[in-house]
């Protein structure tokens, strides 16, 4: 009696051992390939799963996105500048059965091609393009990818770089490049400046010309201006200081004319024979 409980006792733990290897749970983002003896027999949806013990394996595939970073690459760009680059990839699994069957390990795998990849495309192009056009060569590295991880099961979602080191000795000179790019604008506009500057003077100096009392009118501004600082210096224009002059020159000869014309008419003498005349002339008939 006791070694047919036992037995019964031993059979019922091979039963929970065989139920427990034979029940499989695959997640809601992954997918399930079964092989029975070595011999692919399909994929198995999320849930609960049973399968024959010791016969089948059941490979779990993750279908979710997975962030792998690219490490720093040294590359030589078109025009032989050394720059390290960085970058990070997106990927995931669109087929599982490819994923196991195709390749060993598709993650090792898809880090190694991206890495040649891209040495391959930066090298392509200049330090400028690489700088400046980093979404074009996203999408070249990316294409690139698309058709060798194709094959694997795998779809690239994403790749962008990440980071970009330039030598010391090129940031300096990237550095002067911009400052000597930034002083050319600002004298361009300068010049600019002084142009249209130029241009309403030119303006101006016509319409003054046309118009003399405007250039008066000016002068008497500029002094009101001088005036407003509570300045004890008042500068006189020299055109202001000729006219002054002018004026002054008018008015004194406005008054000689007015004093010749009220100035009484000289008196006339006789003249007497033998009478001795002004300065001790003596007149003779």
């Amino acid at each position: 009696m006791g070694v047919l409980i036992v037995l019964l006792v031993v059979l019922a733990v091979l039963v929970l051992l065989v139920l427990a290897m034979a029940v499989k749970v695959v997640k809601q983002y992954e997918q399930g390939v079964l092989f029975r003896f070595g011999r692919l027999i399909g994929t198995r949806r999320p849930g609960l799963r049973l399968i024959v013990p010791f016969a089948d394996v059941l490979h779990r595939v993750s279908l979710r996105i997975v962030t792998m970073p690219i490490q720093s690459q040294g590359i030589i760009t078109r025009d032989n500048v050394s720059v390290d680059v960085s970058a990070v990839a997106y990927f995931r699994v669109v087929d599982g059965v490819k994923s196991v069957v195709a390749i060993e390990n598709v993650g090792a795998a898809i880090n190694q091609i991206a890495q040649t990849t891209l040495r391959k495309v930066v090298g392509q192009h200049t330090l400028d393009e690489t700088l400046s056009e980093t979404d074009r060569i996203n999408l070249g590295i990316r294409e690139i990818l698309d058709v060798t991880t194709a094959e694997w099961g795998v779809e690239v979602t994403l790749v962008e770089l990440k980071d970009i080191q330039l030598p010391d000795s090129m940031k300096r000179a990237m550095a002067r490049q911009a400052e000597a790019e930034r002083e050319k604008r600002a004298k361009i506009i300068n010049a600019e400046g002084e142009s249209m500057a130029a241009a309403a003077l030119g303006d101006a100096s016509d319409s003054m010309m046309a118009h003399p009392l405007a250039l008066q009118l000016r002068n008497l501004q500029s002094l009101v201006e001088i005036g407003v600082d509570k300045n004890t210096t008042v500068v006189f224009p020299a055109p202001l200081m000729s006219t002054i002059g002018e004026l002054g020159a008018f008015l004194a000869r406005e008054t000689a004319a007015a004093t010749s014309q009220t100035a009484p008419a000289p008196e006339l003498t006789a003249s007497i024979p033998g009478r001795p005349l002004p300065n001790g002339a003596v007149k003779t008939v």
